[in-house]
């Protein structure tokens, strides 16, 4: 722990933790007392009848305008002090449910708004963790269940044939089985053999480790073994598209393969290979020796790979040259055959296209890789992701070993019932067709208007908050305001999946076959690939429909190329927004991932770009010397945490960005919630909870991130993941904001309530 990150705990920080047994008795028989005597008062109030008037606390005056103003109930004088519907009843069920009140809120408040819930809370045997995302996820996927389960019609157009179909070939296990290994084995050979299962047979003449990667591409199978290819918008000229090149794509972790042989997941991970191949028919012995040859190859790979700390400056990894210059600079791969082979046949290149290579280290280190490594190690190493990436569509012999596998990842013991993980394959790979039968069926219009009247609230306390920052200069907060109003909006669905017409079209190509899974899943692949690739000449739309038309999702993105925010239909449901329940709780749920989607624009990577989506630097250096040190103060916060099971720390550089934007979005979302109150009225309280509309904000946002973990979850998403554990996106921003302490009356000092803060908005 850092200097500047040393905190002051106070042991008992409750003035009733400091008094004697006697004290106690004293003070709650006055207690009772005076609430008798209050409960009289209140009565004769009420038989009185005068009409009454509820009244917010004041509201900071740079958000009122007036210090000290009050502001009335509005509308209607006898409304109760508690909301008695059943959407607020069962609301104060799901929160008491969670939270444990045992819990001193000033000392955890994690513990005390999602104790329950961890201590309650049963991990199924198929998931690694359970919290509000994977609840509503599994609503929606029964809620998808039900449309794509239904027969095929005669009035249903392709688009909808096609997931059906696909959700067929998924669920038939007995043909699935009936066919066995044979559909991966004709692949194997069509793709030139797997030398562990070839033997002596296999002829390393007839291999070039390009060669292998057009026929993949081919096949259906990624490019990205060797060195990842994609065509997305060029970062310095986001109305265009580009070419990038990026280190591979590998099989394990980075983080693990670089550590060697005695991670206990690089051995698991290399077992797991072995026992594939063998499954498949090699020799074990063979397969012992050649698979542990080809994962050495795949962690000098990984060793050529920058690590995620070294990820985050975008300008570090914008590196454009032409193929021209890529030949002179890298001479022993024919670039322009290479690019080409890939891109589909009607966007071809010449040598004067620009190329974006975002670790040139690891080109040159590849050359140098691949020359001296043998034709056997390659073909073993490319083969065995191929059959990595088919085992999942195979049989249950295969699938149970990859399930062994998966246990030691992320600690799940059993596979999801067969019926969800085919909703989740279709949804995956037919995501528009499937989001449009999800919107035409469950999707409740009000969800979209009033999550868009929150948006602008919110926007509207980021601009002011802006506006009000002392250590930006006047160029440079010009700028982010531009940004902050020019950032485009997408909510819930385009009106182009309403469209039939409009589906066809895009699916015309696409074929599936309800009798051959494996083969339909690469033709769904395929077409991903070529249509991806094939938009190199196109200019870019960036409000185009296809691009935000993948509504049945329970999450939220913040594009930093198009300055867009958006919030798919399936996250606008559950725990995370209710129009049936008190304001203070979608503001403090929904709310808080509105504000953190729109925080990503304007964190350590999102502040990279400028309101048109390019990468420009807009900063001036003294303001931007001074954001870099109010990110510092965030990495350090979070890099001090320690999860306590695993004994792990956080890595508070991979999730700064996260960090800043939880810390901003929740104050942004909480500001709303105050400004709305004041152009409306005091929300009443929930039924057996007696806390203010404030306090139920900080409990609706901390209940967002309630998790339980597997252990093995944890460890991963603490070495590889960019988000914190749920405790510590509650526990990081809470007490960070003075205006938590004050709602609940933390003494400075306390866990909740530390000295030395940050911010960074």
């Amino acid at each position: 722990m850092t200097s500047s990150m040393k905190q002051t705990v106070i042991k008992n920080p409750t003035w009733w933790r400091r008094r004697t047994s006697m004290e106690r008795n004293m003070t709650i028989l006055a207690a009772v007392a005076w609430c008798v005597v209050t409960a009289l008062v209140i009565v004769l109030a009420i038989f009185i009848s005068q009409p009454r008037q509820e009244s917010l606390p004041t509201l900071p005056a740079a958000l009122s305008g007036t210090e000290g103003q009050f502001f009335g109930r509005r509308g209607g004088t006898d409304r109760s002090d508690i909301c008695l519907t059943p959407g607020c009843v069962h609301t104060a069920s799901s929160i008491l449910k969670s939270m444990d009140p045992s819990v001193e809120p000033c000392d955890d408040f994690y513990k005390f708004a999602c104790g329950q819930f961890v201590k309650n809370t049963v991990i199924p045997d198929e998931k690694s963790t359970v919290n509000g995302f994977s609840i509503v996820t599994d609503k929606l996927q029964e809620q998808l269940r039900t449309v794509i389960e239904e027969p095929i019609s005669e009035e249903d157009r392709k688009p909808f044939r096609l997931v059906k179909n696909l959700f067929r070939a998924c669920m038939n296990k007995t043909h699935i089985e009936s066919r066995g290994f044979t559909p991966l084995l004709d692949i194997l050979r069509q793709l030139g053999g797997w030398p562990i299962l070839d033997g002596d047979a296999w002829d390393a003449g007839k291999f070039d480790w390009r060669q292998s990667v057009f026929n993949f591409k081919a096949m259906g199978y990624s490019v990205d073994y060797f060195m990842d290819f994609s065509v997305s918008t060029d970062a310095k000229n986001s109305s265009y598209r580009s070419i990038n090149l990026d280190q591979a794509s590998l099989g394990l972790s980075r983080e693990y393969l670089t550590k060697g042989f005695s991670e206990k997941l690089v051995d698991a991970y290399y077992k797991y290979v072995v026992d594939i191949a063998v499954i498949l028919g090699a020799n074990r012995d063979r397969a012992t020796k050649e698979i542990r040859d080809s994962i050495e190859f795949e962690m000098k790979l990984a060793n050529l790979s920058l690590p995620s700390e070294e990820r985050r400056n975008v300008t570090k990894l914008y590196n454009a040259m032409t193929v021209h210059e890529m030949q002179s600079k890298f001479p022993t791969i024919p670039w322009l055959t290479y690019f080409n082979s890939i891109l589909p046949e009607h966007v071809q290149i010449n040598n004067d296209e620009v190329i974006v290579v975002a670790v040139p280290s690891f080109i040159k280190g590849l050359e140098k890789l691949v020359a001296e490594t043998p034709k056997r190690v390659l073909a073993n190493y490319v083969m065995s992701r191929v059959a990595g990436a088919s085992v999942n569509y195979l049989n249950d012999e295969l699938r149970n070993r990859q399930l062994k596998f998966s246990t030691a990842l992320s600690g799940k013991t059993e596979r999801e019932a067969r019926w969800k993980e085919c909703i989740d394959i279709v949804s995956g790979g037919l995501s528009i067709s499937v989001g449009s039968l999800y919107v035409r069926k469950f999707f409740k219009e009000e969800a979209k208007t009033k999550a868009m009247e929150m948006v602008e609230d919110i926007r509207k306390e980021f601009i002011h908050i802006l506006m009000n920052v002392d250590w930006m200069d006047e160029k440079t907060k010009q700028k982010g305001l531009e940004k902050a109003k020019a950032m485009a909006v997408h909510i819930a669905y385009p009106d182009e999946l309403l469209d039939d017409n409009k589906l066809e079209d895009f699916y015309d190509k696409l074929e599936v076959n309800p009798h051959l899974y494996l083969e339909s899943i690469l033709n769904v692949t395929k077409f991903g690939m070529n249509y991806s690739f094939g938009r190199l000449r196109t200019k870019v739309n960036k409000t185009e429909w296809i691009t935000h038309g993948r509504p049945a999702i329970v999450n939220a993105f913040y594009s930093s190329i198009e300055n867009s925010i958006q919030f798919p239909a399936g996250i606008l449901q559950g725990s995370f927004f209710n129009s049936e329940r008190p304001r203070y709780m979608n503001y403090g749920a929904i709310g808080f991932v509105i504000g953190h989607e729109i925080t990503h624009g304007f964190d350590d990577q999102g502040r990279q770009f400028d309101k048109d989506g390019n990468l420009v630097e807009w900063w001036e250096p003294d303001t931007k010397k001074k954001y870099l040190q109010k990110a510092k103060c965030i990495i350090e916060q979070y890099g001090n945490y320690t999860e306590e099971e695993t004994g792990l720390h956080l890595n508070g550089i991979n999730t700064q960005g996260e960090n800043i934007a939880d810390n901003g979005g929740i104050k942004e979302a909480y500001y709303a919630y105050l400004r709305w109150t004041e152009r409306n009225y005091v929300e009443p309280r929930l039924p057996g909870l007696n806390y203010s509309p404030r306090q139920m904000f900080w409990m609706s946002a901390a209940q967002t991130w309630c998790t339980k973990y597997r252990i093995q979850a944890m460890r991963q998403r603490i070495t590889t993941g960019v988000h914190s554990l749920g405790q510590f996106r509650v526990l990081g921003p809470l007490s960070n904001m003075i205006e938590f302490s004050e709602d609940f009356n933390c003494p400075l000092g306390s866990p909740m309530n530390p000295v030395h803060k940050c911010q960074v908005w």
